[in-house]
This record gives structure tokens, sequence and C-alpha cells, in this order.
């Protein structure tokens, strides 16, 4: 071996095994020397990732969902807890976490994504972990910093939710699947379990690392024991998830915006986590096959392509095929996926640098080759860098709730109306209070914190006419486009609400933002 702790391709076999054989991997991982390359191929990646998650942290915006975390931070415990009775409960132990980190580093943008951030940074630490344990420091080091380079990983590190974090506690949940089935010990099968009923209450998609790992198990061939002792960790961690299952179920009409998914949405989910530049997915794709293909020999009683492409794959086809009937396809609920997808990468990498080191005969230096991977790593992510950036600009979410907010404040005068439609319109106010000082929302009937829900209960219908009476200029809040949308038409409350506004007064301006519309109206003669 002519480098610490990295495979050199000549001493995957013995002297007397032929050149395809498949003899185990020697790596001297336990020497000082080997130590210290581990170390490197977990650092490199978190500092990259750190950087990345820092790099124009604060977009000056907030958008929809990130508005949700804010305001439900703000509120108490007891408040949280009357909320999640009614909806979001499949967030609430996220919602509990930044409650705290609200009440340590306040509300701001940069304070309400950070933890985010430390959660991307911690995925890339044990993603690098994770492949250097069951193949080479560089294998490692190149799959944290692929992971570290999709632009889709920049997009959640910079969110205020709980995805990134949801990442973290799956690929913990991996290494942590590893050690309990190299060393069989009671404590590691009991952290293992802990990590992954923690990682599914975070977010209960989640769970289906389980299926993942069961693949994985059923492919190594693992004995009976180790089933065993696997079975109970995830009976343990599923029954910790069943009082949220059953919660949620009752909340599913939040999803109701959702259809089932076909190829488009497979293919957008392909390139929002192996791309999105179409020669990097191809790229990645290919390296995936070759995983699959040519697994590299085992270190211990799991292989790397058997960890990494059953965590890439099954769940997405698992969701994807239960949302044939139940809607629930997002990327953003598989990013926990995306660590499986690095690692059989720079699997598939590896085993290419192998193949053509044995075909030549030729002794290759390991820092050079290390060197060489990590390279090509910059190269997709300066191909994929205009997407990056546009993840760090206020456009490079849906909507732009401080953009909306603004413009009312601009043009409205205190004790102006504020008139929101649909109900969820009033996230904007709940997310800038500060621009709607002065100003009365006239469809508010009881707060959120006080009724238990995301946007407050609304004012009787007689009660709104009412208070628009007694209000010359009312300025309405509408969410992009709704009036136009077949839910909107088919909501009775929102249409007569609709209907009361145009009726008792005339427009006088109308402005389209991004994700919502801002018009002032004033009462006819």
């Amino acid at each position: 071996m002519s480098g610490p702790g990295v495979v050199d391709p000549e001493e995957e076999r013995p002297p007397s095994a032929a050149p395809g054989g498949r003899a185990p991997l020697t790596v001297r991982g336990g020497t000082r020397a080997g130590r210290r390359a581990t170390l490197v191929a977990v650092l490199v990646p978190c500092a990259v990732t750190l950087a990345l998650g820092l790099w124009g942290l604060t977009r000056g915006t907030l958008w929809r969902d990130e508005a949700a975390t804010a305001q439900l931070a703000g509120r108490s415990l007891p408040q949280l807890w009357h909320l999640l009775g009614t909806a979001d409960a499949v967030h609430g132990l996220y919602y509990a976490l930044m409650h705290g980190v609200r009440a340590l580093l306040g509300g701001g943008e940069s304070a309400l994504r950070l933890p985010s951030v430390l959660g991307a940074t911690a995925a890339a630490g044990l993603v690098a972990l994770t492949g250097s344990r069951l193949a080479a420091p560089r294998v490692g080091l190149w799959a944290g910093l692929l992971f570290a380079a999709f632009p889709t990983v920049s997009h959640y590190a910079q969110e205020a939710r709980s995805y990134a974090l949801v990442t973290a506690g799956a690929a913990l949940s991996t290494l942590l699947l590893t050690s309990a089935v190299r060393r069989g010990r009671a404590r590691d099968w009991t952290a293992y379990a802990a990590v992954t009923a923690l990682t599914a209450l975070l977010h209960e998609c989640a769970v289906l690392l389980l299926a993942a790992h069961a693949l994985t198990l059923l492919v190594s061939r693992v004995p009976r024991a180790v089933w065993w002792r696997w079975a109970a960790a995830a009976c343990a961690a599923a029954l910790a998830l069943l009082p949220l299952v059953a919660l949620s179920r009752g909340q599913s009409h939040q999803l109701n915006w959702l259809y089932p998914p076909g190829l488009r949405a497979a293919w957008l989910l392909l390139r929002s986590f192996a791309g999105p530049s179409v020669p990097v997915v191809v790229v990645v794709c290919l390296l995936l096959a070759v995983a699959a293909r040519r697994p590299l020999p085992r270190r211990g009683p799991l292989g790397l392509s058997a960890v990494a492409l059953p965590l890439a794959l099954l769940p997405p086809a698992l969701l994807f095929v239960a949302s044939q009937w139940y809607p629930v396809f997002l990327d953003r609920y598989l990013l926990f996926s995306l660590p499986g997808v690095a690692l059989a990468a720079a699997a598939g990498a590896e085993r290419l640098v192998v193949a053509v080191t044995v075909r030549r005969s030729r002794r290759l230096p390991p820092r050079a080759v290390a060197a060489a991977g990590a390279a090509a790593v910059a190269a997709a992510f300066l191909c994929q860098l205009p997407a990056q950036q546009r993840e760090r600009l206020r456009t490079g979410r849906p909507d732009d709730l401080a953009a909306v907010a603004a413009a009312v404040a601009r043009r409205a005068a205190p004790g102006d109306g504020v008139f929101f439609v649909p109900t969820y319109a009033r996230r904007v106010r709940l997310a800038y209070p500060e621009q709607f000082a002065g100003l009365t929302d006239l469809t508010l009937g009881v707060p959120g914190a006080e009724s238990g829900t995301l946007y407050g209960r609304e004012a009787p219908l007689r009660e709104i006419r009412t208070r628009l009476g007694r209000t010359g200029r009312v300025w309405l809040v509408a969410a992009d486009g709704v009036d136009r949308t077949r839910w909107f038409r088919h909501n009775d409350r929102e249409m007569a609400k609709w209907r009361l506004l145009h009726a008792l007064y005339a427009q006088r301006y109308w402005l389209d933002g991004p994700g919502g519309n801002v018009a002032l109206f004033v009462r006819r003669n």
C-alpha cells in the first residue's frame, strides 16, 4: 500500500488471486494513518457543506412553508400541542425543536435556517464516514463531496423545514445499522432503534428506511440472529411512530392538492436527486449501474452497494407506488434517500478505478486517485453552478412573502382593512406582522394560537359584512391565481367572501406578486 488508509487496487487481491478476483479489500483503516485519512475524508465534505449552506443563507424573504415554521416556533408548547390535534402533526417534533431554537437565537431567517445547515453538514459527514468504513477513505470522500455538491442539498440546507435534519437522521441510522450488524452488541441495536424512531418522528415518510435496511440485510445474506435483532429494533421504532401515524391520518386533507405521480414526476425526482444538469444525471446513473452490476468486495458483513442502493432506490419506488392510491409523492419527503445516491455513485467510481488499474496492471498513486475523484465532483459542481446560484435568490422558492407584505405596507394607511382570500393567505401577515401594523384584519375571528389552527378561525360572514361597512379602503391579499382554481370555485365559504367584497367595493389597484396578489378596493358610492 502506497498511501495511508486508501485502497490500492493492486492490494485488493492477494498475489495468487486472478485479476478479476473478488477477494476482500485489505485496508489498514485501524492504523493511525488510516484513521487520519478517514478523518480528512469526513471533515472535508463537512466543511464544504457548511460553507455552501452559509453562502447566501439570508435571501430577504420566507416562503410559505418557512412562514409556518416561523410562526409556530413562536407559539408556546401548550399552543403547539393544541395545534397538532388539528393540523401539521407530522411536523410536531420539528416545531418543538424550532421553539427552542427561536428562544435561543431569535426568529430571524438565518437563525431559523441554521438547524437545516447543520443537519446537511452532519449528513455529509455521516455519508463520508459510511463510505470510508464500508470501502475506503477516498470512497467516503467522494460520496461526501458529491452529496454536498447536489443543488438539492443546498436547497433544503437553506430552508427552515425538517428535511435536512431527517436526512442526517437517516444517514446516522444507516451507519448505526452497519455497526450493529458488524459488532452485534445490544447497545448498538438500541441506538439504531432510537435514531430510526426519532428520524421517523421528524417526518413519518422516513419509516421507509426500515424497508431499505431490510433489503440490505436480505441481499447481504446475514445470519438469522441478525434478522431477529433487526426485527426487534424495527418493531420498536415502528411502535414509537404509531401514535403519530394515527394522528396524521386524520389530517390527510392537508395533502389534497397532490395527485398520483406519473413518469414526469419520476423524471423530476431523478433530476432533483442526481442533477439537475442532464449530463450529471447521466453520469450519476451510470455510476449507480456500475455499483449494482459490479459491487465492491466487502470489508465486513455488509457491502457498500448493498447498503447504498436500497437506500437510494427502494423508498422512492415504494412511495411512488403507494401514491397511486394515496398521493404523498414529493421530492422533499424522500430527501433522506439522497445519501444512498451519493454512496452508490462513489462505489461505482471506485469500481471503475479498480477495473482500470487491474486491467492495465499499473499502480496508481492513491492520493492522486482521491484528488482526481474530488476534482470530478468539483467539475460537476461547476457544471451546476447556475442551479446553485438560483437556490440563493429570492426567486429560488415558489413565493416571496416579504415582497407581498411590503407591497401592502408601502401603500396602506392606518385604519385600512385587510382581506385575506383564501384563509391560508393570512400566512403573509403571520410571517411579517410588522408590515400590517395599523391594519384591521376584516376576516379573522379567532387567532391561530387560540384556536389551535395554522391560520386562525375566520369570522362569520355576517360579522365580516359588518366590518366592511365600517371600512373605507380594503387591501385584498390573495394567493396567486386562486380565483381561477377549481378548488376555489367549489369552496362555498371562500366564494361567498369573494362575492361580498366585490359587491360592496370597487377595485382600484392590482399587483401580481411572486406567490400572492395585492389589490386595493374602495367602497362603492
